[in-house]
Parts: C-alpha cells; structure tokens; sequence
C-alpha cells in the first residue's frame, strides 16, 4: 500500500511504516513541504497515494471527497507531541 506521510508527522512514522509492510513516503522526499491542501490533493490523486496526517482540514468530505482518494487518514491524537505520536503509532 502506497502511503504519503505528510510533513505534521515525525519522519520516524515512515521507518515504523515500512517495518509493517508499507510504502511509505515521506513529504520532504517529494519537496513537498508547504504545499496547499489542493496540491496535495493533485498530488494523492496522480500517484494514488493513501495520504497519513494530522490536518484535520482532510476529514471534512466535502472538500476532499473520499471518492477521489484511494483513502485518507487522518489521525485524531489528543496530544501531538513527537513522543506521543510514535508512541500511538508503534502499538
């Protein structure tokens, strides 16, 4: 499965990822840091990428149509410390 890590995550997610049998992509590798939600978007939609991030901005589904997507996650943590992430992640 064909994964984009957006760039509000630990890059540490991409190596964990991949440990459970993942393709990972980590944003920086595209240069895509600071990109708008429409260019991730195009981006998701071309290279048919499941998008992992903590921009609760993807989960509404009138401005990203689960549709057009192979899927989107968004993480809903109650603390977005580095640690507590991989934590959550990792179990």
């Amino acid at each position: 499965m064909a994964l984009y890590v957006d760039e509000n995550l630990p890059v540490e997610i991409t190596d964990l990822l991949r440990q459970a049998g993942y393709m990972p992509l980590p944003f920086f590798k595209q240069h895509l840091e600071g990109s708008t939600d429409s260019d991730i978007d195009s981006v998701c939609q071309e290279e048919w990428r499941i998008l992992v991030t903590l921009d609760t901005d993807f989960a509404d589904i009138r401005a990203h149509p689960p549709s057009q997507f192979p899927g989107l996650i968004v993480l809903h943590l109650h603390r977005q410390d580095k640690h507590h992430i991989l934590r959550s992640l990792s179990v």
